[in-house]
């Protein structure tokens, strides 16, 4: 038995530590990597080129200790994480583990964190980065950091200071969050909840952050070839939702600036040119993925034909339907559902049907098909995008790698 890895993730491995972040982009190898570090650094066992000097066969752990991976429902679901263990001789199957008997694996969702706040002496890998704020998650986090060995994989590991803080305090740069905010965030006195004005001493902060990040140095040997395509829309039914504030499919008033901005999406999302322009696309592009944000675009996804040939599926909060084995096939899948969390490498091409308002979201959606082992060379990104003033705004958002904010649309 043995396990190939790449320089750069020998690298990553090598400069890890305990209570750090391993960032690398979608389709970097983090998993593989992660259980590498468990296994040299945790588990003193011996990979080609990794711990105390080069083998060219598995030896086994001397070390083991109990392993806690805490992934997304759907890596969970999908034993995603159970295919990259076994290259390691690992498995939650005792009867399939080479180490039954000395350790236990168990793979369970962000959901189900709180079920493991009193483990001690083991080791945890947590999985994408949820332990933002000041929750149940960030409470069951900080105390499982108390008493076990851990580090975090993340492609996007924070936006701001504050992303961080749970991440700060677990390695101790701080007792609590309310340590942070008097040392580093002074606050906006002029809004009506705590909004962040500036942060102070941020040369520590840097500090504290490069002390934890690990970043993988990835050369992806893919080329991504995004491009935007102009959709139509009702302007006059637009402008008329902006002005009157009046819920058009509800026939009721709008009450606040989210509803505003779902029916002028609305508006703008349903024309039907958006359609005509992927029946186009699969034209040249036999198998794709659709991502989308809500129900009626779904609807209008689904009752669109798009010929005999095509195979269509879907992944969401109703279904979860595997990639169809077919020549022609078109999966359809909810941001919010499936940005994260699988990989696909049977195409090549990803049509955004809407943006997501998340920078963050339309990153790892992308992803899903810019994996390490993908056959293809050239990925195909396809945004639809219609001239309207709310998916200019969303664009130029996302184009400055923010979040889309609706009353800020709606105020300026």
């Amino acid at each position: 038995m043995s396990v190939t890895l790449r320089d750069y993730q020998i690298d990553a491995i090598n400069r890890m530590h305990n209570g750090s972040i391993l960032c690398g982009g979608v389709g970097s190898g983090k998993s593989l990597t992660a259980i590498g570090y468990y296994f040299t650094k945790i588990g003193n066992g011996l990979l080609d080129g990794l711990q105390h000097g080069y083998s060219e066969d598995y030896v086994p752990m001397t070390d083991p200790v109990d392993l806690y991976i805490i992934t997304t429902a759907r890596k969970r679901d999908t034993k995603e994480w159970e295919g990259e263990l076994a290259r390691y001789l690992i498995s939650p199957d005792d009867e399939v583990n080479l180490y039954s008997g000395k350790m236990k694996v168990t793979v369970d969702s962000w959901n189900n964190i709180s079920k493991y706040q009193n483990v001690k002496d083991a080791f945890f890998i947590f999985d994408e980065q949820r332990v933002v704020g000041s929750g149940a998650w960030v409470r069951a986090f900080l105390m499982i950091t108390k008493a076990n060995r851990w580090i975090l994989l993340s492609a996007t590991p924070g936006d701001t200071w504050m992303d961080y803080v749970p991440v700060f305090i677990a390695n101790g740069y701080f007792k609590n969050r309310t340590e942070f905010t008097r040392k580093h965030v002074v606050f906006n006195r002029f809004t009506r909840y705590p909004q962040v004005d500036r942060y102070l001493s941020q040369g520590a902060l840097i500090r504290y952050r490069n002390q934890i990040l690990v970043n993988m140095d990835y050369n992806k040997p893919t080329h991504a070839h995004h491009e935007t395509l102009e959709a139509d829309y009702d302007k006059i039914l637009y402008k008329q939702v902006l002005s009157t504030r009046w819920n058009v499919f509800e026939d009721a008033p709008i009450v606040n600036a989210a509803e505003l901005c779902y029916v002028a999406r609305r508006v703008v999302n349903s024309d039907p040119s958006r359609i005509e322009i992927i029946r186009e696309l699969l034209k040249f592009h036999p198998k794709v993925i659709i991502f989308y944000n809500y129900d009626y675009e779904l609807e209008l996804l689904k009752s669109a034909d798009w010929g005999e040939d095509f195979v269509v599926a879907e992944w969401n909060g109703h279904r979860h339907e595997a990639i169809p084995r077919s020549d022609h096939w078109i999966y359809l899948v909810q941001y919010t559902a499936g940005a994260e969390g699988w990989n696909c490498i049977e195409t090549d091409t990803i049509i955004f049907y809407s943006m997501n308002y998340s920078y963050k979201i339309m990153v790892q959606s992308a992803g899903r098909i810019d994996r390490m082992n993908t056959p293809f060379t050239d990925l195909y990104y396809y945004r639809i995008k219609s001239l309207s003033s709310l998916d200019l705004a969303i664009s130029r958002a996302l184009k400055r790698k923010q979040n889309f904010n609706e009353n800020k649309f709606l105020s300026g």
